[in-house]
């Protein structure tokens, strides 16, 4: 995923798209990936967040913590594992369960994330975005 992945496209929910842009860089000598992304809203408004991917060593499997302009403090850090080239993290909190799904293939960075709030039984869609490497 190392690189600067621009032109993406974000849809949030049903309802809206956004221009987006991210990039991921490599950091503490290769056992950590750095992830920068902003997206600005047609209002002119932005979000942004950065994120640090490493592997647990205890248990092999990849964890993500982020912070984005939300303003709420980092909570645990997703986890999760590489199945057939897709990076599939989730994150649990009081509020609900969080999945992400990552996916390069040929260029194009595909990042997807659904909710399950609550008791709810079942995820629902949040946001896909989908970014070309430039």
């Amino acid at each position: 995923m190392a690189g600067e992945h621009r032109a993406c496209g974000l849809a949030l929910g049903t309802r809206r798209t956004a221009d987006a842009e991210v990039t991921f860089s490599r950091a503490a000598g290769g056992y950590a990936l750095v992830q920068s992304y902003r997206h600005i809203e047609p209002d002119g408004t932005h979000f942004e967040g950065h994120g640090v991917f490493t592997v647990d060593p205890d248990h092999g499997e990849t964890l993500w913590y982020y912070v984005d302009s939300m303003g709420r403090p980092p909570e645990a850090p997703a986890r999760g594992h590489w199945e057939d080239g897709t990076l599939r993290l989730e994150r649990r909190s009081p509020r609900g369960t969080a999945r992400h799904t990552f996916k390069v293939d040929g260029g194009v960075l595909t990042h997807t994330a659904e909710l399950r709030l609550g008791d709810a039984p079942t995820f629902s869609p949040f946001m896909v975005s989908v970014c070309r490497r430039v």
